[in-house]
C-alpha cells in the first residue's frame, strides 16, 4: 500500500534564474555565498582554534555537511497552471512542476508572489521548492487533501498516515528554500480539535504505540482518513543531501520541519511560529551529520528536539542521531531550547549546541522556554543519549531550570529497559531569571553519569538545584547569583 511517495528539492541560489536555462550547476561554496546568514558549513581559522577538547570533532562534522548543488533551470508553478489567489487548489499545477524539473534532470520549482492554495507536495531527487519573497504556500485544512497515506513516523513510531505538508521519501539531493512563507493554516482545520482536551488523537495514538510495542507489523500501521493522528509539516525520509533555508513557517499542525533516517542535512535562517499544541520547531530523528544555524523558533513545544525513534519500534529501526550541531539560533519555545529525547530509543550521541539566545528580548514568543537544556529519557525508551555539549548560550526568563536532564521522564512509564545518559557538557553560559540552574534525575538502578559545568554565571536563580542518583557531577568556574558553587 505504499505509493513510495518519494520527492526532493534542492537549493536556492541568489535571483530568480532565467527559466529553462541550463547553466553549470552552483557548487556548495557558491550556493552558500548567494543566501544571507549561510552558517558557513567550514568554520574559519579562528573558530576552529576554538574546537577543544569534545569539540575537536565539530569541524570534521561541518566538513562533511554541504549542501545539494543544481541546475539553474527553473520551472515556475504558474507555468504548469497553478494560481496565487488563495482559494485555487494548486495540487495538480505542484505535482507536475516538480515531475518536470526531475524529469529535466534537477532544477528550481519557484513560487512567485502570491497565495498559492494546495494539498500535499511530494518532492523529488535534484528538486529545489523555491518560495520567492512575497510568496506563501498555504495549505488546505482538509485532511483528505492530504491522502493516500505515506510511510512517516509519528511521535517515533512507523506508520502509514497522512502525508506530511512537504514531504520527501527515499530522495537525494532536495530543498525548500526562499524568503516566502509556508502557511500550514493549522488553525482552519480540525487538527488542534484532535489533540486537545482528550479530543480523538490520543485512542490512535495508543492503538500506534501498542502496535509498535507489539511488533504489528509496519504494512498493517494503517491510519490516515477515519483517524486522527496529525501530519507533520516538512518531512523528509530516508534522504541524503538535504536543505531548508530561508523560509518562514508558520502554524503547523503537528512537528515543524522533521527530518527522519537522514543524513547530510542543513536547516538555515529558518523562521518557525508554531503555537498550536505539540509544535516542535525542528526534530531531526535518526539522522547524522545535521546542522542547524541562524534559526529563530516561537513554539508550543520543543524548539530543536534530537531523537531516535520510540520504544520497541525505536529499537526495531535502531538507528541513532548523531553528529548534530546547532548554532546562532533563538530559542522562544514553550518547553525546551536545546532538546533531546524523548524519542531516543535508537541512541543519541555527539550533539553539540553553541551560541544560541534564550527568550531573547528582540524575539520575544508566545511562550517563555521552560528548560534552556531538556534532556529526556525513561526505562519504557530504553538507549543511550552519550554527549550533550552547550556552550555560550546567553538569555534571560527561563521558566523553570537551565538544564533539566531526567531518565524517569513521564514517571518512567513502567519501562523495564536499560537505559543511559553520559557526557553532559554546559560551559560559558549566561543567564539571568531561573528557578534552579540543575534539576538531574537519574535512577537508583540506571544513574545519570558525568554532569560538568564550567566558566558559567547565573544570576536571578531563586532555588537550590536538585540532585538525585547523579554520579560525576562536577563545576569548575560556575556562579550563581554571585557565588562560586564549590564542588559536590
Amino acid at each position: 500500500m505504499h505509493p513510495r511517495p518519494s520527492r526532493r528539492a534542492a537549493l536556492r541560489t541568489g535571483g530568480l534564474l532565467a527559466a529553462g536555462t541550463l547553466l553549470p550547476p552552483l557548487s556548495a561554496e557558491q550556493a552558500y555565498a548567494a543566501t544571507p546568514n549561510t552558517g558557513m558549513a567550514t568554520p574559519n581559522t579562528d573558530a576552529a582554534a576554538a574546537y577543544t577538547g569534545a569539540w575537536r570533532a565539530v569541524p570534521g562534522i561541518l566538513a562533511r555537511i554541504r549542501p545539494p548543488a543544481f541546475p539553474r533551470r527553473t520551472f515556475r508553478v504558474t507555468d504548469y497552471g497553478a494560481v496565487g489567489d488563495g482559494r485555487t487548489m494548486n495540487t495538480s499545477a505542484f505535482r507536475a512542476a516538480i515531475a518536470a524539473c526531475h524529469r529535466a534532470g534537477g532544477g528550481h520549482v519557484v513560487v512567485p508572489e502570491g497565495r498559492f492554495l494546495t494539498g500535499a507536495i511530494h518532492l523529488r531527487s535534484r528538486v529545489d521548492l523555491h518560495v520567492a519573497e512575497g510568496a506563501t504556500i498555504a495549505f488546505s485544512p482538509d485532511p483528505r487533501d492530504f491522502l493516500p497515506v505515506v510511510l512517516t513516523r509519528w511521535e517515533g513510531t512507523e506508520a502509514y498516515n497522512y502525508s506530511p505538508f512537504v514531504y520527501a521519501y527515499g530522495e537525494r539531493d532536495v530543498a525548500v528554500t526562499g524568503r516566502g512563507t509556508l502557511d500550514g493554516q493549522a488553525r482552519l482545520g480540525p487538527w488542534e480539535s484532535w489533540y486537545r482536551d482528550g479530543g480523538p488523537q490520543g485512542a490512535d495514538q495508543k492503538l500506534l504505540r501498542e502496535m509498535g510495542s507489539t511488533g504489528v507489523p509496519v504494512a498493517r500501521r494503517v491510519f490516515g482518513d477515519g483517524h486522527h493522528l496529525r501530519p507533520k509539516m516538512v518531512q523528509f525520509y530516508r534522504c541524503r543531501n538535504v536543505l531548508v533555508s530561508g523560509l518562514t513557517i508558520v502554524d503547523p499542525p503537528m512537528w515543524t520541519v522533521h527530518p527522519v533516517l537522514s543524513s547530510n542535512v542543513t536547516v538555515r535562517d529558518v523562521t518557525v511560529d508554531s503555537t498550536l499544541y505539540n509544535t516542535d520547531g525542528c526534530d531531526p530523528e535518526c539522522c547524522s551529520d545535521v546542522l542547524i544555524t541562524g534559526c529563530r523558533f516561537n513554539t508550543n513545544d520543543d524548539c530543536v528536539a534530537v531523537k531516535s525513534g520510540r520504544d520497541e519500534d525505536g529499537h526495531r529501526v535502531g538507528v541513532p542521531s548523531r553528529n548534530i550541531v546547532v548554532r546562532d539560533c533563538r530559542f522562544s519555545g514553550r518547553w525546551g531550547g536545546m532538546t533531546v529525547g524523548s524519542e531516543m530509543s535508537g541512541g543519541v550521541r555527539d550533539v553539540f549546541a553553541e551560541d544560541c539566545a534564550i527568550n531573547p528580548p528582540d524575539f520575544p514568543g508566545r511562550y517563555p522556554v521552560k528548560y534552556a537544556l531538556y534532556v529526556k529519557a525513561n526505562k519504557k525508551r530504553g538507549g543511550t543519549i552519550d554527549g550533550v555539549h552547550i556552550r555560550n548560550f546567553t538569555g534571560q526568563g527561563v521558566e523553570r531550570d537551565i538544564a533539566f536532564v531526567t531518565m524517569d521522564y513521564n514517571g518512567g512509564e513502567d519501562g523495564t529497559l536499560p537505559v543511559s545518559i553520559r557526557n553532559i557538557h554546559l560551559d560559558r553560559m549566561e543567564i539571568d531569571g531561573a528557578q534552579a540552574v540543575l534539576r538531574l534525575v537519574g535512577l537508583d538502578t540506571d544513574h545519570l553519569r558525568g554532569v560538568h559545568l564550567s566558566r558559567s554565571a547565573f544570576t536571578g536563580v531563586r532555588e537550590p538545584d536538585s540532585v538525585v542518583h547523579t554520579a560525576d557531577l562536577t563545576f569548575r568556574r560556575v556562579f550563581v547569583n554571585g557565588q562560586e558553587v564549590p564542588q559536590p
